[in-house]
C-alpha cells in the first residue's frame, strides 16, 4: 500500500514526542505493530485506528482515512488476505484446488474464469493479478513458513487442461524441493478425515494471537476465538498425520505432472 498513512502516523507520533513503544503502550498495541503500520507493511484495523487517534489526540483522522486496498478479492476474503500478508507461519488445507499463494498464472486464470456470473476479461485479469500479488510472500526465502496439505483430488482434477496442470504441479514440486513450502498429499485411500469438508488456513503472527480462516462456496470466515482456533489446529494436525510423507508427496506430484505432460 502507499505509505502516506504510515508517514503521517510517524509524523504525529514524533510531534507529540512519543517513541513507538510509548505510543504502543498508550494505544494498547505492540511496538512491532506500530512499526509495521509506519513502514506501510500493515493496514491497521478500525479499532487500531480508533485507539491511535485517542492516544495521539488526532480526533478521528486516522480512523477516517484508513487506506482502502485495491485488491480484487471477494469481500469475505479481504480480512484473511491482509492477515495472510502479515503471517509468519501459514498452514493450508486444500480439498479441491491448489491454495492461492501457490497457483501459477494459467492455473489461477482457469479457476477464476469459471465464476458465476461470468467475469469480464478485464475483471478476470484483475483477479489473476491480485492472486499473483498474494503469491509474492513466497519470494522471501524464509518467512512465512508454509505447509500445504492437499487432498489427492487437487492433483487429479484437470483444471485448465493437462498442460496447465503439468505446469502447476511442477511448480509445487519446485517449491517443495527448494524447501520453500512443505507439501503433503492426503491419498484417496484414507477415506474421510477431520478437515475434509472445508478449505482451511491456519496463521500465526509475530505480535498477535493465531487465527484460522475457513471457506466454502461464496462464504468465508476468520476465526479468532482461541478455543475455535485451537480446535481447528488440532483437526489439521491430526489429518496431517495420515497424509503421505514429504518425499512420497513430492514423488506423487512429479509423477502426476509427468502423466499430464504425456497427455495427448
Amino acid at each position: 500500500m502507499s505509505n502516506t498513512y504510515g508517514d503521517w502516523l510517524k509524523q504525529q507520533r514524533e510531534t507529540t514526542g512519543l517513541t513507538q513503544q510509548q505510543l504502543a503502550d498508550r494505544a494498547i498495541m505492540t511496538r512491532s505493530h506500530i512499526a509495521h503500520i509506519e513502514a506501510g507493511r500493515r493496514v491497521p484495523s478500525k479499532e487500531d485506528a480508533r485507539r491511535l487517534d485517542q492516544a495521539l489526540g488526532t480526533g478521528d483522522v486516522l480512523s477516517s482515512f484508513l487506506p482502502r486496498g485495491d485488491a480484487a478479492v471477494e469481500d469475505y476474503f479481504e480480512a484473511a488476505r491482509q492477515l495472510e500478508q502479515q503471517a509468519t507461519v501459514i498452514r493450508e488445507f486444500a480439498p479441491t484446488f491448489v491454495p492461492g499463494i501457490m497457483q501459477t498464472k494459467r492455473y489461477a486464470r482457469a479457476l477464476l474464469s469459471v465464476g458465476y456470473p461470468p467475469a469480464s476479461v478485464e475483471e478476470c485479469d484483475r483477479l489473476v493479478v491480485t492472486r499473483l500479488e498474494r503469491a509474492k510472500i513466497l519470494a522471501d526465502p524464509t518467512v512465512p513458513v508454509v505447509w500445504a496439505l492437499l487432498d489427492e483430488s487437487v492433483l487429479r482434477r484437470p483444471v485448465g487442461g493437462p498442460e496447465v496442470m503439468a505446469e502447476q504441479l511442477t511448480h509445487l514440486v519446485g517449491l517443495a524441493e527448494n524447501e520453500r513450502v512443505r507439501v503433503h498429499v492426503m491419498p484417496y485411500g484414507v477415506g474421510a478425515y477431520q478437515v475434509l469438508n472445508s478449505m482451511l488456513t491456519l496463521m500465526w503472527f509475530e505480535d498477535q494471537p493465531p487465527v484460522a480462516y475457513s471457506e466454502g462456496l461464496q462464504i468465508g470466515k476468520v476465526h479468532d476465538s482461541p478455543s475455535v482456533v485451537e480446535r481447528l489446529q488440532g483437526a489439521y494436525h491430526l489429518a496431517l498425520s495420515d497424509a503421505l510423507p514429504l518425499q512420497e508427496s513430492i514423488a506423487l506430484l512429479r509423477a502426476t505432472a509427468k502423466d499430464y505432460g504425456h497427455h495427448d
